[in-house]
């Protein structure tokens, strides 16, 4: 099975991710995790969006970010997860910089 398969209503993903429905509610109105939509507007979420939620449960509990702490943290790590373990120092540092906002534009 695909890991980006929607498979989970909100309830179960609440369960699995031991978080409160309207804490994952919270968490898509921030842009950090983008659940399916299936008819009648109903969430469902993949294994990958689980993990994503776990790794904010983390962050959260054992780190202590805010909100805006996750948005730079997951950005940083979704852009460092895109260049990929082979990358060069530069590629690293424009990577590091794209997450923060920091990349230079045209």
């Amino acid at each position: 099975m695909d890991e980006r398969e929607p498979v989970f209503t909100i309830a179960v993903a609440s369960r699995l991710t031991r978080m409160h429905p309207q804490t994952l509610r919270k968490y898509e109105r921030a842009g950090l995790v983008a659940p399916s939509r299936q008819s009648g507007n109903h969430r469902l979420y993949s294994n990958a969006d689980v993990a994503r939620l776990r790794r904010i449960r983390y962050l959260v509990d054992e780190r202590g970010l805010n909100v805006a702490g996750l948005e730079v943290a997951l950005a940083m790590s979704d852009r460092l997860g895109a260049v990929g373990p082979n990358a060069s120092r530069s590629e690293l540092r424009s990577a590091i910089d794209e997450a923060l906002g920091m990349s230079e534009s045209p």
